[in-house]
Order: C-alpha cells, then sequence, then structure tokens
C-alpha cells in the first residue's frame, strides 16, 4: 500500500472493505478492495481469488477495471477503476426521496450498457449471479458500469449448469429459489429486476 495515499473508506462489510485512494504515481483515484484472506474461510478466499482474476481478464467499457492486485500481510488488495458516480441503488433511493423519475433516455441508456457488459461476460462462459443496482456503478459522465464478481462462476462448457444458491433476494431466478440447476438465463432475470427498479424506484419483488 506504500503506492497508494488512503483518501477514504468507503464502504465495509463482513469480509472486506473498499478505500477510495490516489495512485502517487499517477494521482488518479482508484479503488482498492481489501479482504483479509488469513481470517476468512476457504470459500471466501477461493471467491477473492476468482474474482481477482476474473477481473484481470475483462476489459470492456461498462466493466469495472482491475488494474492491479496484491497481497499483503494477508490481506488481498484489489486496485479497481473508481465510479466517481456511485452506484445505481444510491441513484435510485436518492431518486425516490427527491420525487422524480428516471427519464426513458436515462433509463434505456443505462439498461443497453448493463446488456453489454453481461454479453461480454456471458460469451465467455461466466456468470455473474448477483447482478443487482448496489453492483452496477456510474462513472463520472453517467455511464453504467457492471462490478462485484465475487460470486461469478466460469462454466467449462456453455451448456454446463450452475447448482450453488447465490445471490440477493429481491433478484433472484425462480431456479435458484427452487434449488434447481441454473445457467445464463439467471442473470437475465436479475437483470429484468433491475430495470424494473429503475422504472418504477421499487423492487420488482419483495417479501421473505
Amino acid at each position: 500500500m506504500d503506492d497508494y495515499e488512503i483518501i477514504q473508506c468507503i464502504g465495509e462489510g463482513s469480509f472486506g472493505r473498499a478505500l477510495l485512494c490516489r495512485d502517487l504515481t499517477s494521482l488518479e483515484e482508484v479503488v482498492i478492495k481489501q479482504v483479509d484472506l488469513s481470517a476468512q474461510s476457504d470459500e471466501i478466499r477461493e471467491a477473492s481469488l476468482r474474482e481477482t482474476k476474473l477481473l484481470s481478464e475483462l476489459n470492456h467499457p461498462n466493466i469495472i477495471k482491475s488494474y492491479d492486485s496484491f497481497l499483503e500481510d494477508g490481506v488481498l488488495c484489489t486496485v479497481m477503476e473508481y465510479a466517481a458516480g456511485g452506484d445505481l441503488a444510491a441513484k435510485i433511493r436518492s431518486a425516490k426521496e427527491l420525487g422524480f423519475q428516471f427519464t426513458e433516455f436515462v433509463i434505456l441508456n443505462w439498461f443497453a450498457q448493463i446488456c453489454l457488459a453481461i454479453q461480454h461476460i456471458h460469451m465467455r462462459r461466466i456468470l455473474h449471479r448477483d447482478i443487482k443496482s448496489q453492483n452496477i456503478f456510474l462513472d463520472a459522465d453517467g455511464n453504467a458500469k457492471l462490478g462485484d464478481f465475487g460470486t461469478a462462476k466460469c462454466l467449462e462448457e456453455t451448456g454446463d449448469l450452475a447448482n450453488t444458491v447465490v445471490g440477493s433476494p429481491f433478484y433472484l431466478s425462480p431456479e435458484i429459489c427452487q434449488g434447481v440447476p441454473y445457467n445464463s438465463k439467471t442473470d437475465i432475470w436479475s437483470l429484468g429486476c433491475v430495470l424494473y427498479e429503475m422504472c418504477t424506484l421499487e423492487p420488482a419483488f419483495s417479501g421473505e
């Protein structure tokens, strides 16, 4: 971390934290996601390493870029692109509080960009499995970028079906809820839930 100046913590959870930092060489603002692998289970350790590897292989204008990763005292640090516009969930909350709707142009623009990001990962046989408004970020120009690949799964063959139950309740596809094998269509269901949320400022589904 000697090459970076920490500006502030912008996110913290049970598995790690996200720091807004400044690269002391380029002076560019970046996000460094830290996960203490030494204190985590094998499952979380593998998910963190998998996300780092996946992000490094993806190169698309609508996917959060991964610049570098390194281990420091048992902590995995992933240096990523900073989305200055925050996440889509915050935008939706703000719009609801202020009492305005997004225009059709804005919704279609974000939707098309998210579709392009999903197409990019699906062409590489990668399922995101946790597409939700909190994992869609906006850059300074308002462009949508898909991020947080911690639950992603790469299928060995296009026709392979996944079985693990992962994701966020509001966005889970029926296949995952029913515990049956699923494929890339589960991401499309979640995408539909995000589209509904952008249009109505409410989640498509609620309940226990």
